[in-house]
Order: C-alpha cells, then sequence, then structure tokens
C-alpha cells in the first residue's frame, strides 16, 4: 500500500488511512510554521499531538495542546495549526465527514499567500 504523502511550506502530511466517511493523517508541522486560518464546509477534525506542542486557533480561542492530549474542531470553524516551538510537531489527525477531499478548504489568513478570502 502507497501512503499519499504532501509537501507544504509549514511542512509535511501522509495519509495513513482513508475510507468514504474518514481519513487519518500524520502531520508535521516544521518549527516556527503555521496552516493557514481556515475552515471546512463538510468535515470536522480531531487532533492528538504525539510530539511537539501545538498553538490551535479555534474560533475565538487560541490555546496550547500538548503530548497526548486533544483537541476536536467542528464542522465549519475557523480554525488553525501553529508549531510555536523548537522542535517539529506531529500530530493524528482524524477528519470525518461527508466529503474529505483537499478542496473543502476556505482560507482566510495565510503566511504563504494562498488565501481565498
Amino acid at each position: 500500500m502507497t501512503l499519499e504523502r504532501g509537501e507544504r511550506p509549514w511542512g509535511t502530511y501522509t495519509v495513513l488511512e482513508e475510507n468514504s466517511h474518514y481519513k487519518i493523517k500524520r502531520i508535521e508541522v516544521s518549527p516556527g510554521q503555521r496552516l493557514s486560518l481556515q475552515k471546512h464546509h463538510h468535515r470536522s477534525e480531531h487532533w492528538i499531538v504525539v510530539s511537539g506542542t501545538a498553538l490551535v486557533t479555534c474560533g475565538e480561542r487560541e490555546f496550547m495542546v500538548n503530548v497526548n492530549e486533544s483537541t476536536f474542531i467542528p464542522i465549519g470553524e475557523q480554525h488553525r495549526l501553529q508549531n510555536p516551538g523548537k522542535i517539529p510537531l506531529v500530530i493524528i489527525e482524524v477528519q470525518s465527514g461527508e466529503y474529505l477531499g483537499e478542496d473543502d478548504i476556505v482560507r482566510f489568513q495565510d503566511d504563504y499567500q494562498r488565501a481565498e478570502a
């Protein structure tokens, strides 16, 4: 089985498992980098930190998630994942919903000029 792997300006992701209603990814965020402030119309996400520390934005809240802790991102909620640390941040992301395509992303703010809104 070949795993889908993607390079992004902030780090990498690997799809570990996927079916019609869920997708499991390993996401590695390089030190000092962050993903875009975004939302999804068709999926929610659970994030479990396995290495490093995550600075999470979810709606109006911003909070830290440490190793062995997790957080939930509801469908339609603006969110962002950031690595404020000096070692790579590794999370396991479990997406669930009716549509899990990479094009279900509405970006509001992005350090790499990919924002749409």
